[in-house]
């Protein structure tokens, strides 16, 4: 059996960056007496037990714990509303942003259509960090609104009730930095049906779109699929819809253990991985490729 790797896979530079910062910023030399995440900092389970292990502690927006007073908060590649780094900053806790700058740049942007009055449609899951982070960067300011649509369906109906209530609003699409290219359109089309004049902002990171080319390329040339990642990753996950629409057959892979029993039937097999894989998981999982 042949192994491929995709030409993009793997780490992007927002993730990389937040690891990084939690590294050094954890661990007995760092001299900080408590170091937190607000929320996991990426979704690998790997990376995240390295990352306790230097005594990484995760937070969540809600609750503040006494022993996380005075410490040091690292806010995750996601980011997180204003309202909420507010709340941390009162408690003396002293923040490290390490936003991704793609994030940083749609929440800027949101917060910009935001304060001229254009109601918001944001193309992303609804309850995944870097939506949440995004609305409320819109929250709170006069006459505004924030919508998010997970597929063309969902953005549609918005669009109509929205539409309903006010057929002269200026509106403007922004998407989560991970989201479908292909995806996106369609859910710019969906909106467009009402509002034609809709202002689009392609906020889809590059290396996303990057990454969505070359599973596409690498479909081209092998029988089936693996794809990398934490199952909790949402652009891991998109990936292996993807290859699956592409009409391969596909798997997601978090560790060695999860390689399909079957796989050594196939003469030719991808490997892509997610934002949030690190290198040396991809190089487990096509050592063990290689072994079948």
């Amino acid at each position: 059996m042949k192994v491929i790797r995709a030409r993009v896979l793997g780490f992007c530079s927002g993730v990389r960056r937040a690891v990084d910062i939690a590294w050094n910023e954890s661990g007995a030399e760092s001299g900080a007496s408590r170091v937190y995440t607000l929320g996991p900092l990426i979704h690998n389970p790997r990376v995240l037990k390295s990352l306790r292990e230097r005594g990484l502690g995760v937070l969540n927006d809600d609750f503040i714990p006494a022993e996380a007073v005075n410490s040091t908060v690292i806010i995750r590649a996601h980011g997180v509303s204003p309202s909420v780094e507010k709340k941390f900053n009162r408690q003396g806790v002293r923040i490290v942003d390490a936003t991704c700058p793609h994030v940083k740049e749609s929440q800027n942007k949101a917060r910009h259509y935001a304060e001229q009055g254009y109601k918001i449609f944001l193309a992303g899951e609804k309850d995944h960090g870097e939506i949440a982070g995004i609305r409320g960067y819109v929250e709170g300011n006069l006459g505004s609104a924030c919508i998010a649509a997970g597929d063309p369906g969902e953005a549609e109906e918005a669009a109509a009730e929205l539409y309903f209530k006010d057929q002269n609003a200026d509106t403007v699409l922004l998407g989560q930095t991970t989201f479908s290219t292909a995806e996106y359109k369609a859910i710019d089309q969906a909106i467009r049906k009402y509002f034609p004049k809709l202002v689009t902002i392609n906020t889809i990171c590059g290396a996303t779109a990057d990454r969505q080319k070359a599973l596409k390329e690498l479909c081209g040339k092998v029988d089936a699929v693996i794809i990398a990642g934490g199952k909790e990753s949402s652009n891991t996950r998109r990936l292996l819809a993807a290859a699956g629409e592409l009409g391969k057959p596909a798997w997601l892979v978090e560790t060695c253990s999860d390689i399909p029993a079957g796989i050594g039937k196939y003469e030719t097999v991808g490997l892509s991985a997610g934002a949030s894989t690190p290198d040396d998981l991809i190089d487990e999982i096509e050592k063990a490729l290689n072994a079948v």
